[in-house]
This record gives structure tokens, C-alpha cells and sequence, in this order.
């Protein structure tokens, strides 16, 4: 598929807080277009609200971040229209009971609905239906997802997808808008070691091909840009490690109900 320009991501300072505490802190990077991005650290460090606020999905409460020259909090909504959420518990799953095709056509319909040109949408229908399917298919090849060797074809439900297929679908939906920047959340979860490989060989491939990577994990592999995060509930303060970034969270779930979610 065509390879977007992938958007810079840097940021000093950056940190949100909610409720109960720091969800992340001091957190600072400064990361080239096309870079794979892993953000580091257990469960409930404060990974994923990092990962939602450099996608202008969350508002951070202290520092700065440009994503592709635009500045956090204050273009927030213009950050949103140039990034894409893969797999992001919570916000962006994908519904078991649907099958794979009916997720490829509801997000090919959003995405003409939402991001198209007026002379887009006056073109007569075999025009659109053929971009549409032109789009789908340079997803799915950039997602290394080939639907003739699920259990069904297209008709399969999501439900008897393996762990690295639904990883694919998610990606390959994210992709059908031409993101710059492309958010995966937990993309190292319940992976056999081999799986984990070719997760990381994806996610590596899509940032080869322009679009700049954010990936949170639990243990990011060499070779990559990394955010390392942490917990510390006994200070809720931010420590540097190595030259990364590490951040630590308490009371995630409410930070997130109070910033929203986009």
C-alpha cells in the first residue's frame, strides 16, 4: 500500500494525573517519522493512558508533545484525525460475534462516512465499492493477514481468530485510513514466543513502511525506541533509568474516566 508519512512524536515533561495519583510522569521522547515505538512495563504502569495521549485520546495535565509538528493538549482533536488505534482494551476491541468481513466493511464504511471528499462521495457506486476494496486489500497485505487461510474465509468470527490473526485484523482496520501514526496496545499479550517474533516482525514492517509505531509490551525487543514504565505507589513520582523514561500510575481507571476517551 501506499506508505503515509509517519508522524514525529517527541515530548518533555509529559504527564498526566488523576484522581488518585500520577498515571504517568516526566515521561520524554523524541522519536523520527517511520519509528517503532515500544512503550514498556507491567500491567497497570501507566502504559496504555500514555499510549492514549500521544494519540490526543487522553489530556495530559503537565509538559508537552508535538505528534507530526501538532502540540498536545491544545490540538488534540487534529491529533486524533492523524493517528489510529489498533487493539486498545476498552476503547477499540474487536466484537467477538462479528465475523472478519463484516469488520472490514464497517470500517471501510466509516472511513469514506467520515474522511472522505465530497467528490468522493458523488462517485457512482462501482467506483466507490472498488476503492473500497482496493483499500481493504493493502490493509490486509500490510497486516500479512490472508483471509484464505482462516477456518471460514471472510465469514470467520472473531471469536476463532488465534491471538496473532485478531492482532492482524486490528492492524489491518487501523491501516484502512492511512494513519500516521498507528497505537497497539498489549501487543505482546498471551503470545507463544514464535508469535511474539512475528508480532514484533509486523509491527516493524508497518513502521518500514512509513507509518511511525507506538507498541506497548512488557519487554520491547532490541532495535526499537522504548519508554520504560513503572510502578511506585509509595511516591507516585517518575524515576529515569538508562537514558529511558520510566513512569508509574495509581488509580489508571480514573484518570481515564476523567480526561475521556475519543
Amino acid at each position: 500500500m501506499d506508505s503515509p508519512h509517519g508522524a514525529a512524536v517527541t515530548a518533555e515533561d509529559f504527564g498526566l494525573k488523576g484522581p488518585r495519583g500520577w498515571a504517568f510522569r516526566s515521561v520524554s521522547i523524541d522519536a523520527q517519522p517511520g519509528s517503532l515505538i515500544a512503550i514498556e512495563g507491567p500491567s497497570g504502569s501507566g502504559r496504555t493512558c500514555l499510549l492514549l495521549a500521544l494519540t490526543g485520546r487522553m489530556r495530559p495535565t503537565e509538559g508537552r508533545a508535538e505528534i507530526a509538528g501538532l502540540h498536545l493538549p491544545r490540538q488534540m482533536a487534529a491529533v486524533r484525525r492523524i493517528s489510529a488505534l489498533g487493539p486498545v482494551t476498552g476503547v477499540s476491541e474487536l466484537d467477538p460475534a462479528l465475523t472478519v468481513a463484516e469488520h472490514l466493511r464497517e470500517r471501510a464504511l466509516l472511513q469514506r462516512r467520515f474522511d472522505g471528499s465530497l467528490r468522493a462521495l458523488l462517485r457512482p457506486r462501482a467506483e466507490r465499492v472498488a476503492a473500497a476494496r482496493r483499500r481493504i486489500d493493502e490493509a490486509l497485505e500490510a497486516a500479512g493477514l490472508d483471509i484464505a487461510t482462516l477456518p471460514r474465509d471472510e465469514r470467520t468470527s472473531v471469536r476463532d481468530l488465534e491471538r496473532l490473526e485478531a492482532l492482524r485484523l486490528s492492524v489491518a482496520l487501523a491501516l484502512i485510513g492511512s494513519p500516521r501514526l498507528l497505537a497497539v496496545d498489549d501487543s505482546d499479550l498471551k503470545l507463544s514466543d514464535t508469535d511474539r517474533a512475528e508480532a514484533w516482525k509486523l509491527l516493524r514492517s508497518v513502521a518500514d513502511g512509513g507509518t511511525t509505531v507506538l507498541a506497548v509490551c512488557s519487554q520491547a525487543p532490541e532495535g526499537t525506541a522504548t519508554v520504560r514504565t513503572t510502578t511506585d505507589t509509595r511516591t507516585n513520582e517518575a524515576t529515569r533509568t538508562s537514558g529511558d523514561t520510566t513512569t508509574n500510575e495509581e488509580g489508571t481507571a480514573d484518570a481515564l474516566a476523567e480526561t475521556g476517551r475519543a
